[in-house]
C-alpha cells in the first residue's frame, strides 16, 4: 500500500465536513493480478434527489521542486485510475484533490486552464491550512 500524501488527513476531514461519509481509506482496485490505491473513496445521499453519490479521491502536495514534474505524474494516475475506475466502478466519479496554491500557480496558468477547458481531470481545490475545501471542479 501507498504512503499517504501530508494533506490526505486534511482532505479527508474536508469531506466529511462537507457531509461526505468515508468509505474507503484508501480504495483498493483490483485490475487481474494488480492492485491499485485511490487514496479515498466517499459517497454522500443527496435525499431530496434520492440518490447516492460516489467518488473516489486522489490527494497529491506538489511538494518537489518541479510542479510540471508533479502534475505529469498526477495526470497519468489520475488517468489510470479513472480507467480501472469505468471498469469496476462506473457509478463512481475520479477527483484530483489540491492544494489552493498549486491550483493558483497551474490551473489559474495556461497549461491548467487549457487541462480544465478539455475536461482532462475534475478537481477539489482544498485549503492546505485548514481542513475545508474551497472549490469543486468538474
Amino acid at each position: 500500500m501507498p504512503a499517504r500524501d501530508i494533506y490526505h488527513n486534511r482532505v479527508k476531514n474536508a469531506l466529511i465536513a462537507n457531509g461526505w461519509t468515508i468509505t474507503h481509506d484508501p480504495l483498493k482496485l483490483e485490475i487481474g493480478a494488480k492492485d491499485l490505491y485511490v487514496d479515498l473513496g466517499a459517497m454522500k445521499l443527496i435525499a431530496a434527489e434520492k440518490e447516492e453519490y460516489k467518488i473516489a479521491v486522489e490527494v497529491k502536495s506538489f511538494v518537489s521542486k518541479s510542479d510540471i514534474d508533479e502534475l505529469e505524474k498526477a495526470l497519468g494516475q489520475y488517468i489510470l485510475y479513472n480507467d480501472v475506475l469505468a471498469d469496476r466502478e462506473p457509478e463512481r466519479i475520479l477527483y484530483l484533490a489540491v492544494p489552493q496554491r498549486i491550483f493558483k500557480d497551474l490551473f489559474e496558468e495556461p497549461i491548467g486552464k487549457l487541462l480544465l477547458k478539455n475536461r482532462r481531470v475534475k478537481l477539489i481545490v482544498f485549503d492546505e491550512h485548514q481542513d475545508t475545501i474551497a472549490q469543486w471542479i468538474q
